[in-house]
């Protein structure tokens, strides 16, 4: 049951289309600005103002009323009613199929109409005048019918119901009506989404605690009634969001800021001054924090006891200026050291967020559809992490401590913390971000803004590729005019020449049924494309058919394969580069998702998210072998360098299990965090980088004994991941819209 469970639940929002088995109008592909498909978060304050403007056309005539069945801009207008009065929780279709239906007949219950699931004037007039008493800036209008219309309970909308009571793991426009009270009390500095995460439910806890109720993170009535009556009035001031902070120029403050590898001001001139004059320093004095200046900051650190990682921090700085006033060499004796055992007595407390509650939620689900967050709101949200970088220096770890044990015991790449060198914002919701290995990187944006931005190593934007196609160019003569994709991951070849992209599904006529969240082969939903884009033109140069819903893409290293799991198909595609077509399909199973393959023994191995299984796929004659028994809904795959230890992200159990080769010998498990997604290796194996959905942030993991090292926040919804050797950069894909690069 736990598995039955899961393929529910399991990236619920992985969809574009409403999970009724209508097809989209044909005015949907006419307007794809508007994004009707997949909407259940982004576009909901579009859909909801465009519901009141549709609500009066062609609604008059009892005749014209709506039923099972029917297609058109009338129940695309119904439908963004019902999500407004919180009985219709699907995406806008503008078809009336049986979840439409079965929403139709829980109105007319709750409202004592006739429970036909028809709709007609009577129906459209209770609900019209339903929204205009749950809407606040809506003047209450009378209701359109009396005698017939006794209401029963008010439904949820913009304004909760009494009947809710909302809690962590809960999705709904209930949450969303709460995520915005909190916002106008003070409590939240989120976007609101609908999703009842762990930073709402800190929200709730905070608001509760400030106003003498149960701290439990759970609105109740009764802590529901004190946030619409009496939310502005507090008798605790929240905290308020920090001034604005410059990502990449930090002033230098006492107690707030930091120095870096890579910042230029004239703080770090000052830096490199008082460097020099100690001896710490021979180049010259730039204003640029460069690599040398990170080194004599690391070399003072050692020689005065803080905490080696090159940063100029409070402490960092007061010792320097101690310094500096006596003129000290690096080997004057009379040095002032400070006492480590007065720092570790009296930290400077860690924020923390509230423990997840884990009985709350049974399954970590993956959506598609991004977080629309204002530009404020997402400049908010970059200094809050900016804001936990600081304190998190300033509070030593275990694993910190530059103790002589530690330094023999561990290398130094175990030892350095990652720290946040650059947030890369704009219109992107990149699913995932992946480095081409000669200094480009590929954001893909799926279909919320149907393209692939690319970047370099000075994370500036080098190119916008948008999805649209000719598929009649490429050989597919029966799809004429461009066509519209939907990028979700990539795949380089070897010397990086290619770009391979899966588009989850394709926009255009021609495609009726595309897949969802909930598929299986008998539905027979539409085949996907894999773009090829050649590097250096940035340009798309071919395409190839594969099957439905396409996920990750993986690249032989002999590069005459590429290999795509198909979501929906729930099998293999086998794509052989030279000829430019899939040779072949192998059946898998429910949901196949992560790829990794050994170019040693040529074996690829991919996870089957709706099993505890990991195929073994020989690329020598295509045959199936299984490692069993991994672990719940195995998500992400990585092999490190050696080949001799299997890496998989565990999403129904919220684990990373280590496993053995080639016999699958499971090792060993652990816990990252709420929702581990996709994983990267450095490139001596020795390090593994997870991004935890639905904490917000990203793990550091030590591969010998598989110990989390190092957890930093990011932005919302971390999704996709990679790394470039060459630099040390980790870039984090935030889906709410952003890339967060550190350096490691």
């Amino acid at each position: 049951m736990d598995t039955l469970a899961y393929l529910h639940l399991a990236e619920s929002y992985e969809t574009s289309v409403n999970s009724e088995s209508g097809n989209l109008a044909d005015s949907d592909l006419c307007y794809p600005e508007l994004n009707w498909v997949p909407e259940k978060r982004g576009a909901f304050m579009l859909l909801l103002s465009c519901a009141f403007g549709l609500s009066s056309l062609g609604w008059s005539n009892p005749a014209q009323a709506l039923k099972k069945g029917e297609k058109n801009s009338q129940v695309a207008s119904l439908q963004q009613k019902l999500q407004a009065a919180g009985y219709f929780k699907q995406a806008v279709t503008g078809y009336f199929g049986p979840v439409t239906e079965a929403a139709v007949i829980k109105f007319q219950k709750a409202h004592g109409l006739k429970a036909d699931g028809v709709v007609g004037s009577q129906t459209l007039a209770v609900l019209e005048a339903d929204l205009g008493i749950a809407t606040p800036a809506v003047v209450k209008p009378k209701p359109a019918v009396t005698k017939t219309t006794q209401k029963k309970s008010s439904p949820p909308s913009s304004q909760t119901s009494s009947q809710v009571s909302l809690q962590r793991g809960d999705l709904s426009y209930e949450v969303m009506a709460i995520q915005r009270k909190l916002q106008a009390a003070g409590y939240f500095d989120q976007p609101v989404t609908g999703d009842f995460n762990a930073a709402t439910e800190a929200a709730v806890m905070q608001f509760q605690k400030a106003h003498g109720l149960v701290s439990n993170g759970i609105v109740d009535q009764r802590t529901l009634t004190v946030l619409e009556s009496g939310a502005s009035i507090k008798t605790t001031t929240p905290p308020q969001p920090a001034k604005p902070v410059v990502v990449n120029s930090p002033k230098l403050q006492p107690n707030t800021s930091m120095l870096r590898r890579g910042d230029i001001s004239a703080d770090v001139k000052s830096i490199q001054q008082q460097l020099q004059a100690s001896g710490y320093l021979k180049q010259s004095i730039t204003g640029s924090f460069d690599a040398a200046t990170e080194a004599a900051v690391l070399k003072f650190q050692k020689e005065h006891g803080l905490i080696a990682d090159g940063i100029v921090g409070p402490k960092t700085l007061a010792v320097m200026k101690a310094e500096s006033s006596k003129s000290p060499t690096p080997t004057n004796q009379n040095s002032i050291v400070p006492d480590k055992s007065k720092e570790l007595k009296t930290p400077i407390k860690k924020p923390t967020a509230p423990a997840p509650k884990t009985n709350s939620i049974k399954f970590a689900s993956e959506p598609t559809q991004p977080i629309n967050q204002p530009p404020q709101q997402e400049q908010a949200n970059n200094e809050k992490v900016l804001a936990a970088a600081v304190s998190e220096y300033d509070f030593a770890q275990p694993w910190q401590l530059e103790t002589k044990d530690n330094i023999q015991k561990n290398s130094s790449s175990h030892s350095q913390k990652m720290t946040l060198k650059k947030t890369i914002a704009g219109k992107i919701s990149p699913k995932s971000v992946v480095h081409s290995g000669n200094g480009l990187f590929f954001a893909q944006n799926m279909m919320y803004n149907h393209t692939i931005t690319v970047y370099n190593r000075e994370h500036k934007l080098v190119k916008v590729i948008p999805d649209k196609v000719d598929l009649s160019k490429f050989g597919y003569s029966k799809f004429k005019g461009n066509y519209r994709g939907a990028p979700v991951e990539a795949s380089f070849s070897q010397d990086g020449k290619y770009a391979w992209i899966s588009n989850y599904q394709m926009y255009g006529p021609g495609f009726n049924n595309p897949g969802s969240d909930k598929c299986n082969p008998e539905q027979k939903t539409d085949k996907s494309f894999l773009y090829r884009i050649n590097t250096d033109s940035l340009e798309i140069d071919h395409v190839v058919q594969v099957g439905s819903v396409p996920k990750f893409v993986a690249t032989a290293n002999d590069e005459g394969l590429v290999l795509v799991s198909n979501w929906c198909s729930w099998d293999l595609s086998v794509v052989d580069t030279a000829q430019n077509k899939e040779i072949k399909r192998i059946p898998l199973g429910p949901y196949p998702r992560g790829i990794a393959i050994d170019a040693a023994t040529n074996q690829a191995y991919v996870a089957v998210m709706g099993s505890y299984d990991i195929a073994k796929v020989d690329l020598n004659n295509f045959s199936v072998k299984w490692l069993k028994n991994i672990g719940n809904a195995p998500r992400h795959l990585n092999i490190d360098p050696t080949g001799k230890y299997l890496y998989a992200s565990l999403n129904g159990e919220g684990k990373i299990a280590k496993i053995q080769l080639p016999q699958g010998k499971l090792i060993n498990k652990v816990s990252t965090g709420n929702a581990p997604r996709s994983m990267v290796l450095s490139e001596d194996g020795q390090r593994l980088y997870v991004v935890n959905y639905s904490d917000n942030t990203i793990s550091k993991i030590r591969t010998n004994d598989l110990k989390v090292i190092q957890k930093v926040n990011v932005g919302a919804n971390p999704i996709g991941i990679t790394y470039d050797p060459q630099t040390r950069e980790v870039w984090v894909a935030c889906y709410s819209g952003n890339i967060m690069v550190f350096q490691d």
